[in-house]
């Protein structure tokens, strides 16, 4: 498993990739260059990487699961409730794969605005 980067504004946080067919086009890809964009408790970002969906895909996620939603190219991270959450769910706008684990805390992504630049690059 490879050790990734994700910078989004001021905010830093180190994740692991799980051994997916989704781990492994995001890993080709690097380094990706976007844009923040916020939906409740959830940064997400386009990607050059487009792929279907994985038998294992889901929409409600654990805090610190990083996803790619594949309805809209879009890395998401999602660390609290979205507009479509039931209670204190964390639940994306449609099922995503999961294809790594944040390795520090994805609640820090709080302070990520709309529109803020984002970086996914391989960890020193």
């Amino acid at each position: 498993m490879a050790k990734l980067r994700i910078t989004a504004g001021s905010v830093a946080i180190e994740v692991e990739t799980r051994d997916t067919p989704t781990a492994a086009a995001i890993l080709e890809a690097l380094p990706i260059r976007s844009t923040a964009r916020t939906w409740g408790d959830e940064v997400y970002f386009d990607t050059p990487v487009s792929l279907p969906r994985e038998p294992d895909a889901k929409a409600v996620v654990e805090a610190g699961e990083i996803a790619f939603w594949t309805d809209g190219d879009a890395i998401a991270i999602g660390f609290g409730p979205t507009p479509v959450s039931r209670g204190d769910e964390i639940r994306l706008a449609s099922p995503a794969n999961i294809w790594a684990d944040a390795l520090d805390d994805v609640t820090a992504l709080a302070a990520v605005r709309d529109g803020a630049a984002i970086t996914v690059e391989a960890a020193d």
